[in-house]
């Protein structure tokens, strides 16, 4: 038979236990939030990087479906480097891809390109 004194003691450990530990969820600071909020800008922008056009991004309307759903991109592309490539160039990996490359034809600048790689690996 279990002790009732013994259980409250440990049922008190686990509680003080878990009281200690602190529990906060990891948040961006105000200014990588706020570049990540201006790369979903150009993301979701028609006119610019326009990503819903073939993406379906958590968000966004109207969304395509030729190419992959944007999630899960940290553990897709744990290099942010090779990520931002891929948005930068895409025809370096997959020279047969329908991805436009918006570096080489100028569609985003350098700075938006950064923005919408932070944007996309906080998906």
């Amino acid at each position: 038979m279990r002790n009732p004194a013994k259980l409250l003691t440990t049922a008190a450990s686990v509680i003080a236990l878990f009281g200690t530990i602190s529990v906060m969820p990891v948040t961006a600071s105000a200014d990588e939030a706020s570049v990540i909020e201006q790369g979903k800008q150009i993301a979701f922008n028609r006119k610019k990087g326009n990503c819903l056009a073939c993406h379906q991004i958590e968000g966004g309307k109207l969304a395509g479906n030729i190419g992959p759903p944007l999630v899960a991109m940290k553990a897709r592309f744990p290099d942010k480097a090779k990520l931002r490539a891929q948005i930068y160039d895409p025809r370096k990996n997959n020279p047969n891809t329908i991805m436009p490359p918006f570096g080489p034809h100028h569609i985003l600048t350098d700075d938006e390109i950064d923005k919408v790689t932070e944007f996309v690996y906080s998906l």
